[in-house]
């Protein structure tokens, strides 16, 4: 099987946030890592390839600091690499973030593409589902199981409550990966260095920009969230402090 990977570059979970000066988004001299949920995906197509052979080819778009996370799939075990290269595409909405991956993907034929459930930062979990309707191509999120049918696949979905759904789908298809489907994988020394060697396409903005429009979303502002904390003592008897207590979460915090 032939599988496309849609990967992206998110800032590190624990990294302290800095806003660039207009307030827009996250300064650029932050620290970066592969986005989780795309992990698993990437560790699930290369899984696929081990079992029924083929391909697996990593994309990702974004500023030159991007192609790190494809070099990371490339010494994983990742066939090669698509890198739509630009700073415009860090503010993309999903919308055209999907449209720019279908221009770039369009002269190739591939049997699967897997995106991550959601990014770590927009948490859309938008741009796959987006794609798939793009192709043409029927789509399922929040796979937890993959298996090669006659016909085409069976996944299996996870639902809410603990529950499950089996759905049989043919080829070509668009799946979104929930974290934890697997385990995933270390790079090894000599991953990391046939990686090198791997071919990597640079797709620049102009290639694929014909394919899109107008962004549909613009942030206007992002504030960090300030830490605050209020300690108040409620006196009186305890009917009394009883009832204040139930006006505050009632009538001042919302909360009943």
């Amino acid at each position: 099987m032939k599988i496309l990977v849609c990967m992206k570059q998110v800032p590190q979970k624990d990294t302290p946030l800095k806003l660039n000066e207009a307030g827009t988004w996250i300064r650029e001299d932050v620290s970066y890592e592969v986005n989780e949920p795309d992990a698993y995906a990437l560790e699930e197509a290369l899984r696929q390839k081990e079992k029924h052979a083929g391909e697996v080819v990593v994309v990702t778009s974004g500023p030159a600091r991007a192609q790190q996370v494809l070099r990371e799939a490339l010494a994983k075990g990742a066939d090669r690499a698509i890198h739509l290269e630009d700073d415009k595409f860090v503010g993309l909405d999903a919308f055209h973030t999907a449209k720019a991956l279908a221009a770039a993907i369009k002269d190739e034929k591939f049997d699967l593409i897997f995106t991550g459930l959601q990014s770590d930062d927009y948490g859309y979990a938008q741009t796959g589902v987006i794609l798939a309707e793009l192709l043409g191509w029927p789509h399922a999120t929040i796979i937890m199981q993959i298996e090669k049918t006659d016909s085409g696949i069976r996944v299996k979905r996870e639902l809410e409550a603990g529950y499950f759904q089996y759905v049989d789908m043919p080829l070509p298809a668009v799946l979104t990966i929930q974290s934890g489907i697997n385990k995933l994988r270390y790079a090894t020394l000599i991953g990391i260095k046939q990686a090198k060697n791997k071919p990597m396409r640079k797709v620049p903005l102009a290639e694929v920009q014909a394919a899109m429009g107008e962004n549909l979303q613009k942030i206007e502002r992002l504030y960090v969230p300030e830490k605050t904390k209020k300690t108040e003592h409620i006196e009186g008897t305890p009917a009394e402090i009883a009832r204040k207590l139930v006006d505050k979460l009632r009538n001042e915090l919302h909360l009943l």
